[in-house]
């Protein structure tokens, strides 16, 4: 998930306020002002006296030969370094991010972050904005954060739908509210996972709790940010979720809550080229999965033939980590 920290230099009580309020992930300043950032809210500070210390834990360096390029490439094997050129071209950026991965631009507008963050496909771990427009730190976050990851969906052929036993089904419940066409992915295997809707449907026999995504039993993994998977056991308070739309576009929601219930399950089987693919989901006729037009459909409506959303990937998962390994889950 790619960070914005926003530069407080000289200091200025009010940036601290608007990076707060925007939802920025750190404030950065050259003076010792700890404290005084921590009285306004709760951030991740950089400075000499803060989270991150500038200076030991972050570094700052001025790009303006290729002997500094390299000298940032060192310092990122056990640092984090800000990047800053004085006259800034992309081709630098692109050399040190070649050889290294914990490294931030310094930028002054959403237009230069949201390029920074995309640069060879990886981009940036984050940016460090210098501005003194607190309308820029907005639109800086929002344009970072709406530059979110894509996954691709594809339709899946329910095969038959069968009733289970009673199992410990996890209820998502985010801080977010989420719409039609939105939910996570959740599969019993890492290598096929549905599209989860959220109970964000109206229907005439329970509130909709379009924050909620009833996502499946224990057992099952779940996509969260950053290209990874969780058990949905191991998910908790504060935690980021990943929500996903029936296009394949992204956002990540905050967990307020996760509530483990013994529910009656069923299992979902369905087919895409040939190769099988199993979930377990509450049997109840409030979750639903997603169709290739982005609608709910509600598992006990789901019949042979009914063609639902699904991510698939080939390598398997270690610590939740991709990686290339031949693993078969049944």
């Amino acid at each position: 998930m790619k960070r914005v920290w926003v530069k407080v230099d000289p200091w200025d009580k009010s940036l601290v306020t608007a990076a707060l309020e925007s939802g920025a992930d750190g404030v950065l300043t050259s003076e010792p002002r700890h404290a005084e950032i921590r009285d306004l809210g709760i951030i991740t500070t950089i400075a000499p006296d803060g989270d991150l210390k500038l200076g030991e834990d972050v570094v700052e360096v001025t790009i303006e030969s290729k002997a500094d390029e390299q000298r940032a490439v060192q310092l990122a094997k056990g640092k984090t370094v800000i990047v800053r050129a004085t006259d800034w071209t992309i081709i630098p950026l692109e050399n040190i991010l070649a050889e290294a991965r914990d490294v931030f631009a310094e930028v002054k507008t959403a237009a230069e972050a949201a390029t920074a963050t995309s640069i060879l496909e990886v981009g940036t771990a984050g940016v460090v904005l210098d501005t003194r427009d607190p309308s820029e730190i907005r639109r800086t976050v929002e344009r970072v954060k709406s530059e979110a990851e894509r996954i691709e969906l594809q339709p899946a052929t329910i095969l038959a739908v069968e009733p289970l036993g009673m199992g410990d089904r996890v209820c998502i419940d985010t801080c977010t509210n989420m719409r039609i066409g939105e939910g996570m992915l959740v599969g019993s295997s890492s290598a096929a996972m549905f599209l989860v809707h959220s109970e964000s449907v109206e229907n005439p026999y329970v509130e909709p709790r379009p924050f909620r995504v009833n996502a499946g039993p224990v057992h099952a993994y779940v996509r969260v940010p950053g290209g990874k998977t969780r058990y949905l056991s191991e998910l908790y308070a504060g935690d980021p979720a990943l929500v996903v739309r029936s296009d394949g576009s992204t956002y990540t929601a905050v967990i307020g809550r996760v509530k483990v219930e013994r529910r009656p399950l069923a299992l979902v089987r369905a087919e895409v080229g040939g190769e099988e693919l199993t979930t377990i989901l509450q049997n109840a006729e409030t979750i639903r999965l997603v169709t290739p037009e982005g609608q709910p459909i509600s598992v006990v409506a789901l019949a042979p033939g009914t063609q639902v959303l699904v991510a698939l990937e080939k390598a398997g998962r270690h610590f939740g980590t991709k990686i290339e390994e031949t693993i078969e889950e049944h």
